[in-house]
């Protein structure tokens, strides 16, 4: 049985909104900044907002899951559905920090194709680089959506 303290379903659903809608929103800017920055502020840039949102959506990431497993305690009163859940989060978690890692590495590979244009090598190196990142962010957002579903299918429930 999930409780039903007011604060914390405030907070789960605070910090749940934080996490998606920042994700819908860089997506948006991201593809904005491409049409109107030039490479090298585009590397400042995204190395700016990377940082801060790195703070802010991971902060925010964390929070939804502690209020999540607050929320549904204790464990053993779980079902299927919020093991699931639990196991998502956990995924999602590493598929975070790993996506953050790859964008560190893509500002490198950025600033490496900045300063020798025409090295294919760096330039392949990137392009596959933008392949994995959109698979991570792509696995972000599905995974980050069945949590969104599983949770309310456990509140209904």
């Amino acid at each position: 049985m999930l409780a039903t303290s007011a604060p914390l379903v405030a907070v789960e659903l605070i910090s749940a909104s934080i996490w998606v809608g920042g994700m819908a929103c860089l997506a948006i800017v991201a593809k904005a900044a491409r049409g109107v920055l030039d490479e090298s502020s585009q590397v400042a840039f995204f190395r700016a907002v990377g940082r801060r949102y790195g703070i802010v959506g991971t902060a925010s990431l964390l929070i939804a899951i502690a209020a999540g497993l607050a929320l549904s305690w204790p464990p053993s009163s779980w079902s299927r559905t919020i093991d699931a859940a639990v196991v998502l989060a956990g995924v999602l978690v590493v598929a975070t920090i790993v996506g953050m890692m790859q964008a560190r590495a893509m500002t490198a590979l950025r600033r490496k194709v900045i300063t020798n244009p025409g090295d294919s090598a760096t330039e392949g190196a990137l392009r596959r680089g933008r392949l994995l990142a959109n698979g991570i962010r792509g696995l972000m957002a599905l995974m980050t959506l069945a949590i969104v579903i599983l949770a309310a299918f456990a509140v209904a429930h």
